[in-house]
C-alpha cells in the first residue's frame, strides 16, 4: 500500500527523524543532559527534586556497585518496584554496566516473580521494601545472588506537596542478608570500567502475553529503545522545558516510554506518581505546572468528575496523550479535557505492542480522528494482511491482521525461538490484531485476533461493536464477547456499564432495539447484560478473557435480555 498516511502527516514535524545527539543508548543522553544543564531538574517525586548531575552520578553509582559484585555485559538484572525515582535510578545504572533489565511487576505473586527470575536467570534484583516477601518467598528456588532493597520512604520529601497513595506512606523497613540501595547510591565509588554498549544489544526482556500463549521475555535493543524514544519525542513535541507526568507503571513498556526515555532522550523533567489517585494527578499538575501527561482515558474521567476540580489549576497542560484499554476516547471527553485545560489536547496515544516497543502509530495533534490509533510513525511499515493468507496484503476498509516493521521490531522472545518464529517473519511481526486503514491513512485497532466474533459466516471485531455502542447517550463502556448461538454458530453478547445518570432508566431491549436500527443485522448485539464495572487488569486493560470465562460457566447461556 502507498503510505496515504503522508497527506496527514502533521505540520511543522520533520518527516525523518534525527536523533538530538546521535545513535547511542538512552544512558548516554543521561550523560550528556548531565554534562550541558547538572542542575536541570530530571525528575520531580511529589516535591523531591533529583537533577540531572545527580541522576548521572547516582546511576553510576549502582552501575559501579553491580560490577563490582559480579554483574558482567548481558547479565540480567531484575526490578520488581512501583514508580519511584529508584526504579530510573536502577534501569539506567544496570544499563551502564551493560546489563539487561528485566521489569517484573510489583503485584506479582510470588509462582509469577519465580517464573520470571528462573526464565530470565537474573541473579540480581532490585525491589522495594514492600515487595521484598515476595522476592523472599522464592530467592531459595531461583538463582539470585545479590538483592538490593529500596523504599518510597529513601524517595519522599518530609512533605509531599500533593498527595501520596496511602500504601506509600508506610516506614521503611530493611531485612537481613539484603543490601541498601540508599547506601549505595550515597557511598559507593562512582568510578568504574565502562562496558562497550552497542544499540545491538539487549536492554529489556519486557515480559509479555505475546502474540499467542503464555507470557514470555520479549528481547529489546538499546536501538529499540533510542528510535522509539526520539520518534515519540519527535511527533508528540516534547521538550526540554516540558514537566512530563505519567501516572502509569513505568515497568510496563508504554509507561516507560512516555514516562521514562523519551523525556531522559530530550532532557526533560520526569514527574513521577507513585501510585494513582485522581487528587494526586490533579495536584501535580497544578502544584508542578506539568505540560504534558500520559494517562488512560478513566484517569482523565475521573479527574473531571472530582467534585473539588475547581481548586486544582489544569493550564498548565498543553498535550495529553490517552490510551483507551477498552475505556474509549469520546468527542464529550476531548472537549471537557480542552476546557478545564483551557486549550490542552486530549488525543488518542498510539497502537503499539511489547514486541514493537509500542507506539506504532501516533495521532497527528492537528487532525485527529476520534476512533482511530493514528497514523504509522516514523519509518514503520504497518500493513493489513489477509488471516487465511498472510502473504497477501489487504485494501483500506478491509479488516486483517495487523502487522508491523520498524526499527522498533524486537530480536525475539528469551529461550523461546518456536514462538519467535511464530510471531516474527522476515523482520515483520505479526501482532495477532484485527484492524484496518481508512482512505486517509488512519489506523483502527479492531481487537485481538482470536477475540474475534464469527456470526453467519461474518468476522466481527468486538471493538467496532463497542465503539458503536459508546455512541449511545446512555453508554459509558462496552464490552462485547461471542456466544454460542444455534442458527448463527456465534452472536454478540454486550456488557454494558450505564452513565450515572441512566441507570435504571433505560432497558437492555431499548439498546438493543437502537443498536438493531443501526447495525448491520449479523453485528448487533443479541444479548445485553449491563455491570456496575468491567473486569480490567492492573492498568486499566479490558480483560474481555474473564467476561468469556464466566459465560462458559454458565454454558454460553445468556441470562440477560435477547433479542
Amino acid at each position: 500500500m502507498k503510505k496515504i498516511w503522508m497527506k496527514n502527516w502533521p505540520a511543522g514535524i520533520p518527516e525523518k527523524l534525527d536523533y538530538h545527539h546521535g545513535p547511542r543508548p538512552i544512558f548516554e543522553y543521561v550523560r550528556i543532559h548531565a554534562r550541558n544543564f547538572p542542575e536541570k531538574i530530571a525528575i520531580n517525586y511529589y516535591g523531591r527534586e533529583v537533577r540531572y548531575s545527580e541522576l548521572d552520578l547516582f546511576t553510576d553509582r549502582l552501575a559501579a556497585y553491580l560490577i563490582r559484585h559480579g554483574v558482567k555485559k548481558r547479565d540480567r538484572v531484575a526490578l520488581c518496584m512501583q514508580n519511584c525515582p529508584q526504579y530510573v535510578i536502577s534501569q539506567i545504572g544496570a544499563h551502564k554496566a551493560g546489563a539487561i533489565v528485566v521489569p517484573c511487576n510489583p503485584m506479582f505473586k510470588a509462582w509469577e516473580l519465580e517464573a520470571e527470575l528462573s526464565d530470565t536467570q537474573a541473579e540480581t534484583i532490585v525491589c522495594l521494601d514492600q515487595t521484598y516477601p515476595v522476592v523472599e518467598e522464592v530467592r531459595r528456588k531461583v538463582p539470585l545472588k545479590n538483592v538490593i532493597v529500596t523504599s518510597f520512604a529513601d524517595a519522599l520529601p518530609e512533605n509531599p506537596i500533593f498527595p501520596t497513595h496511602e500504601s506509600m506512606q508506610i516506614p521503611k523497613k530493611v531485612f537481613p542478608d539484603t543490601v541498601d540501595l540508599a547506601e549505595i547510591l550515597k557511598t559507593e565509588n562512582p568510578s568504574y570500567p565502562r562496558p562497550e554498549v552497542n544499540l545491538e544489544d539487549v536492554a529489556l526482556l519486557q515480559f509479555t502475553g505475546g502474540t499467542t500463549g503464555l507470557p514470555k521475555g520479549a528481547m529489546l535493543t538499546h536501538g529499540n529503545q533510542l528510535f522509539k524514544s526520539a520518534a515519540n519525542a519527535a511527533v508528540y513535541r516534547y521538550h526540554p522545558d516540558d514537566s512530563m507526568l505519567t501516572p502509569m507503571p513505568i515497568y510496563h513498556i508504554a509507561g516507560m516510554l512516555w514516562g521514562m526515555t523519551s523525556p531522559l532522550y530530550i532532557g526533560c523533567t520526569l514527574v513521577i506518581l507513585g501510585r494513582y489517585e485522581a487528587r494526586a494527578m490533579a495536584g501535580a499538575i497544578h502544584s508542578l505546572k506539568c505540560t504534558k501527561v500520559y494517562s488512560t482515558v478513566p484517569m482523565n474521567t475521573e479527574i473531571l468528575e472530582l467534585p473539588d476540580l475547581s481548586k486544582y489549576n489544569l493550564r498548565s497542560v498543553r498535550i495529553n496523550p490517552v490510551t483507551s484499554f477498552g475505556v474509549f476516547l469520546t468527542e464529550p471527553l476531548v472537549e471537557a479535557w480542552r476546557k478545564a485545560t483551557e486549550g490542552g489536547i486530549l488525543v488518542e496515544a498510539a497502537y503499539g505492542l511489547s514486541e514493537t516497543h509500542t507506539c506504532d502509530t501516533f495521532s497527528p495533534l492537528d487532525k485527529p480522528r476520534i476512533g482511530s490509533v493514528g497514523i504509522p510513525i516514523y519509518d514503520t511499515d504497518l500493513r493489513i494482511m489477509d488471516f487465511d493468507d498472510p502473504e497477501k496484503e489487504l485494501d483500506v476498509e478491509q479488516v486483517g491482521e495487523i502487522t508491523v516493521k520498524s526499527p522498533a521490531v524486537f530480536k525475539g522472545y528469551w529461550g523461546k525461538p518456536q514462538e519467535t518464529k511464530n510471531a516474527l517473519r522476515e523482520g515483520r511481526v505479526y501482532t495477532g490484531d484485527m484492524g484496518k486503514y481508512d482512505k486517509d491513512g488512519y489506523v483502527y485497532f479492531l481487537g485481538r485476533k482470536k477475540e474475534m466474533i464469527k456470526a453467519s459466516g461474518y468476522n466481527i471485531a468486538p471493538e467496532e461493536v463497542e465503539g458503536f455502542l459508546m455512541r449511545h447517550p446512555a453508554v459509558d463502556q462496552a464490552a462485547c464477547i461471542p456466544v454460542a448461538d444455534a442458527k448463527r454458530g456465534e452472536t454478540v453478547k454486550a456488557f454494558i456499564v450505564l452513565k450515572e445518570g441512566f441507570r435504571g432508566q433505560i432497558k437492555e431491549q431499548e439498546l438493543i432495539d437502537w443498536a438493531k436500527e443501526k447495525m448491520a443485522a449479523y453485528k448487533y448485539p443479541r444479548f445485553i447484560e449491563f455491570r456496575r464495572e468491567l473486569p480490567k487488569n492492573s492498568i486499566g486493560k479490558l480483560l474481555r478473557r474473564v467476561l468469556r470465562e464466566e459465560e462458559e460457566k454458565k454454558g454460553s447461556s445468556p441470562n440477560r435480555v435477547g433479542a
